[in-house]
């Protein structure tokens, strides 16, 4: 058997064993696995020191025991954790999850609004924070007559706990059992809150590890908010496999390799903005010099993949899912027909993927639609709207929002739906030319969207961030609008430039663009009309504040 058949026959196994219900279906039953097989193996490393499975073990328990005992949390409870990526994020997490109560991650850089809506929304009544953020937390319960009795539990050391029990508390917990509260980024107004049970988190790991081909000699490394789900399936994926987990206090695109190297990780998710960021940073001559063996991303720049891979000397793949959905699609290690081509891979096979019209019906290979998908993990739904469950959840489906192309065995993605700009009568999605304009090497991000037009409805605007150094000028649109139009169909081009020196961003690093356009209302810059004259005598080339 050749080494190619040898990896195609490991992975057919891989995934063979992925589509079989895990042998543990909660997350605190991972934990306990590895603190009795593997009790002095490495588990979370962050910047303040690290932890082994069984000292994390043994300072969730007693955490947990403090939780039932003096802080009444019950079965069902909600528990709110508002912390910076520090050891005591995951500790909290699990020690909700071994009393039995369901987490409800608030994002540490939350002002009042936003932590007076999650805490009054989820029924929060114990949140654990931390001393620079107690003083918001307190004013937030003296300005709100119904939030006043929520319990403020400091993050507290494993020895501030050793007068509690070393032995988790004896509460019922299944696959089933609700784990977390989980707030989408709200890029449209105030967040909903996904229910994602204890088997949804364990099969986001049990499925990362059998695509991936993870062990206990990888080393995992994240740099996201721990409020957002990708450093928790991480924490997962590494209970999973009895791997340790590194944590980096935030991501720095000037020292995300370093720390690559450094920690000597072996892989690792990026998504959003930072693969750009992090290619546009200055070549070096240790880029190569790293132990990675795969980097999964969503949405990697179709342009840049292949370089991205040449330049680190490690496989990106395209894993595609949803706070809703966990992982839906995802392009295999030796998949290298996909370098490039934009596509997402194959259904995992706990899945089942369509793309269907507006009336839910399939449409032919290569036409667009809505991607819907079915299967485990899956939500159970939005905390406290019905409704809005529906609407996304229909007869087991959920309805993506976003708008795909099936392709043979996979899948494209063209926008979303919410995100398209109606150029008279063209569908012009904000994604394709967004990737467009990020090619261009002066362009460290782009964010196009749809502004008001007398003729046509709507035109396309681009917001763009250029590189240091780069003149915000006329001459410096019209270059970049030149590029993309030996790209995009004539109707793409943005008649519009802004440019801005940074984006608002969600928690999982996607432009805000409803942020955006607000501020751009409140503080316009000058905006660049590139269009030539459409009448004789109707001046359009200028710029406009």
């Amino acid at each position: 058997m050749t080494e190619v058949e040898s990896v195609h026959r490991e992975r057919a196994i891989a995934l063979d064993r992925m589509a079989m219900d895990p042998p543990i279906d909660t997350v605190v039953g991972l934990l306990a696995n590895q603190a009795l097989s593997s009790p002095d193996r490495e588990f979370l490393r962050f910047a303040e020191g690290s932890w082994t499975f069984g000292e994390i073990d043994d300072w969730t328990s007693r955490l947990a025991q403090r939780l039932v005992s003096e802080d009444r949390v019950r079965a069902g409870d909600r528990v709110a954790i508002m912390l910076p990526n520090v050891v005591q994020w995951p500790i909290a997490w699990l020690a909700i999850l071994k009393a039995g109560g369901v987490a409800v991650p608030v994002n540490s850089s939350y002002q009042r609004a936003d932590l007076e809506f999650v805490l009054r929304d989820s029924g929060a009544r114990v949140m654990f924070t931390d001393a620079d953020h107690i003083p918001l937390v307190e004013e937030v319960r003296a300005a709100n007559g119904d939030l006043g009795d929520v319990r403020i539990v400091e993050a507290a050391s494993r020895s501030a706990l050793a007068q509690y029990p070393g032995d988790r508390p004896e509460v019922t917990i299944s696959g089933e059992t609700l784990a977390n509260l989980q707030y989408t980024s709200g890029t449209t107004g105030f967040p909903k809150a996904c229910m994602l049970t204890h088997d949804y988190w364990v099969r986001l790991g049990w499925i990362c590890a059998s695509t991936a081909g993870l062990g206990a000699d990888d080393v995992a490394l994240t740099s996201q908010p721990f409020s957002y789900m990708d450093p928790q399936w991480n924490t997962s994926l590494c209970l999973t496999i009895g791997a340790p987990l590194v944590v980096l206090p935030r991501f720095s695109a000037s020292g995300f390799m370093a720390d690559v190297r450094r920690h000597r990780a072996t892989f690792c998710y990026v998504l959003g903005s930072m693969p750009t960021l992090l290619f546009k940073q200055a070549p070096s001559p240790r880029d190569r010099d790293n132990d990675l063996r795969l980097v999964l991303c969503s949405a990697i720049p179709v342009a840049l993949h292949a370089q991205l891979e040449q330049r680190w000397g490690a496989p990106w793949r395209e894993i595609f899912g949803m706070t809703e959905s966990g992982t839906d699609l995802v392009s295999l290690p030796e998949s290298t027909a996909d370098v490039g081509s934009g596509r997402l891979g194959q259904p995992v096979p706990t899945k089942q993927v369509r793309v269907v019209d507006p009336e839910g019906r399939d449409v032919a290979e290569g036409e667009s639609g809505e991607l819907i998908t079915s299967g485990r993990p899956m939500m159970l739904g939005y905390w406290n709207r019905p409704e809005d469950t529906a609407q996304v959840l229909r007869d087991g489906w959920l309805h993506t929002g976003d708008v795909a192309v099936r392709e043979a065995e996979s899948y494209r993605l063209v926008g979303r739906i919410k995100d398209m700009v109606r150029r008279g009568g063209e569908n012009i999605a904000s994604a394709e030319v967004e990737r467009v304009l990020e090619r261009d090497d002066t362009v460290v991000a782009a964010a196009v969207v749809g502004v008001p037009d007398e003729l046509f409805g709507e035109e396309v605007k681009a917001f763009v961030q250029l590189a240091p150094g780069v003149e915000e000028s006329r001459a410096t649109a019209e270059r970049i609008s030149a590029a993309a139009r030996n790209q995009l169909a004539r109707f793409k081009v943005p008649r519009y430039v802004e440019f801005v020196a940074d984006f608002p961003r969600t928690p999982s690093e996607r432009v805000s663009k409803p942020a955006l356009k607000a501020r751009s209302a409140e503080r316009p810059g000058t905006t660049y009309d590139l269009q030539p004259p459409r009448t004789a005598g109707n001046d359009n080339d200028r710029s406009q504040a």
